[in-house]
């Protein structure tokens, strides 16, 4: 049966975000996630994960001027030195609250600047945070994202990602996997599911075609569920939707599928 961690960033927004730790477990959550701790000291939030017997299953590396509409530095020419720096300050939120999982944003990439150019910035960037991170006994994901939600994202399909997660070596990197993204961008989902499970290491889930809960779209979400139980799929799965109204409200599919 798959492991559902609320995504406190989406989930939960009724309330102060340090409030929404106890709101998950009081739903029936064990884990969580969520997009950037940074903005808050790693000790209270390992202390709210504590008090709440959660565990935090992942969290975004720093994605540069996020308001700005950066998405991620990890392919982008001449910022090696802030990635760099970001990529140790989430392995030191990562050691306090005890996160085995970090995600690497690619980013979008410039104006100017080829996807050759990209390419071959992410991947020396991609291998010096493997490793930091190996070491620190932390795996780095990353994750196709579509160009729907972001025009220029550099990685965007499945197969990309897989074939970087081999380059590196599965160990040290993993396959985020995003139900929604995948559906977007490619469709085919259980068939793409089934050829990359040996390199997924965490998956989201949200419908499709406004990236609300399960349920309240296109997606056959009880064939899926029975096949990521039929592949053995034992890592968590992130519920990064926007809730269609109150999450509490909302949270019914997960019974409706068989889950919890």
């Amino acid at each position: 049966m798959p492991r559902l961690a609320a995504n406190l960033s989406m989930m939960f927004n009724e309330l102060p975000f340090l409030d929404r730790f106890a709101a998950a477990r009081k739903a029936g959550f064990e884990g969580v996630e969520f997009l950037f701790p940074y903005e808050f000291p790693a000790a209270e939030l390992r202390r709210r994960l504590t008090g709440e017997g959660l565990t935090q299953a992942l969290f975004n590396m720093p994605p540069g001027n996020w308001a700005g509409g950066e998405r991620g530095l990890a392919s982008l020419p001449g910022r090696q030195g802030e990635f760099r720096e970001g990529v140790q300050r989430a392995l030191e939120y990562a050691a306090t609250l005890d996160c085995r999982l970090v995600h690497c944003m690619a980013g979008i990439v410039p104006d100017g600047v080829s996807q050759t150019t990209a390419a071959a910035v992410y991947a020396a960037n991609l291998v010096w945070a493997a490793e930091q991170a190996a070491p620190a006994g932390v795996r780095i994901a990353i994750e196709p994202i579509n160009h729907r939600d972001m025009p220029g994202f550099f990685l965007n399909t499945q197969a990309q990602g897989a074939a970087i997660v081999e380059a590196i070596g599965a160990d040290r990197l993993g396959l985020q996997f995003d139900v929604y993204h995948v559906q977007v961008t490619e469709g085919d989902i259980t068939k793409r599911m089934e050829k990359y499970m040996p390199v997924i290491a965490h998956m989201q889930i949200a419908d499709v075609p406004a990236r609300n809960e399960p349920g309240t779209g296109e997606i056959a979400w009880a064939y899926v569920f029975r096949r990521i139980d039929a592949l053995g799929y034992g890592g968590w799965i992130g519920c990064e939707y926007r809730p269609k109204g109150e999450t509490l409200a909302g949270l019914g599919w997960a019974k409706r599928y068989g889950i919890g």
